[in-house]
Parts: structure tokens; sequence; C-alpha cells
């Protein structure tokens, strides 16, 4: 199974877009295209762990990881970082287990409607994940992405659109 989430919050997040394209790439796989915004916690304090454990939220998000065979991500840039909601999921799952990514094969993506596509935060996730057990596949930045993508035909611009088959490319092969 995959999935797929944008990580971000927003009810329109281009990111969650991207994300769920990217996962519709691998025909014949039983996806689970999720909003992360169903999957609301409070914010992560160790006080809050001890007096109340861990939000049920944050343990069905546990599962859905764990069922994975592949976790394609789409990352959301606030200031150069991850999202505030993706980070405080991500403090959660990691007091969970500190490599809750368990070796999980994963697709990095990340998009903005600038032109750096977001590729700070997707340059962070790709050194920091590692550390939480992830078996980092691929990345991929979408840049501008008013302009290079659209909800009918995905990414428009030829050779962003080359770029994302090579890659997707080289996951479908590391999937076999």
């Amino acid at each position: 199974m995959i999935l797929a989430f944008g990580a971000s919050a927003s009810k329109n997040s281009i990111n969650k877009a991207l994300a769920h394209y990217t996962a519709k790439q691998f025909v014949g796989r039983e996806l689970d295209l999720i909003d992360l915004s169903d999957f609301s916690a409070p914010l992560y304090t160790v006080d809050l762990e001890k007096e109340q454990g861990f939000p049920a939220s944050v343990l069905q998000l546990n599962e859905k990881i764990d069922r994975a065979e592949l976790i394609v991500i789409s990352l959301a840039e606030h200031n150069g970082s991850y999202t505030a909601w993706f980070k405080n999921l991500f403090d959660w799952l990691s007091r969970l287990e500190s490599k809750f990514l368990q070796d999980k094969k994963v697709f990095l993506l990340a998009t903005s409607p600038g032109a750096r596509g977001g590729q700070t935060v997707l340059d962070t996730a790709i050194e920091r994940f590692p550390r939480h057990g992830a078996h980092f596949l691929e990345s991929f930045s979408l840049p501008n992405f008013n302009d290079n993508f659209t909800s009918e035909n995905g990414i428009v611009h030829a050779e962003l659109k080359d770029e994302f088959s090579v890659k997707c490319a080289k996951v479908r092969a590391a999937l076999q």
C-alpha cells in the first residue's frame, strides 16, 4: 500500500495535490490518499504526553505508516521549514518510536508557488528523515506550482515532467 499526503493542514494544499498525483503514478498499487488535517493533535509537550498519553489521531497515523510499503510526502514550506502542523505530528510520532518511519521506503516531494519549489524544507527532510528510520528513495521539487501543475494534467512543464517520470521509475523499480 502507498500512503500519500501533503505535510500541511491547508484545505486546498498544493502539496496534498502533488502527493496524491504522485501516488497515482504507481498504477496497480493500493493507495491510501490522506488529508493530514484529519489527524489533529494538541501541541506536543512532555507534560501533556505524561498526563494524557498519545492522541488517538497520532496512533491512527502511526498505524497507516506501519501498513505502508511506500510513503509519499510532499512538504509544504513555512519560513524555510516544515509547517507547524506537520512538525507537531512528527514530534508526537517520534515519541511513540524514535525511528517511527521503520525503514519504510520514502519518496519526498515539495512544491510552492515560488521559484525554489520548497527546496529548503526538502533539503532539511532529506537530511533528517533517515534519522527516524526512513529509507529515502528519491526526491523531487516542483517550482512555480501554479504555472507547472494543473488538476487535469498534473505536471505540465515538459522538462520537469520528464525529471519527475524518471524519479517515479526509480521508485517503482525499488518496489519490485
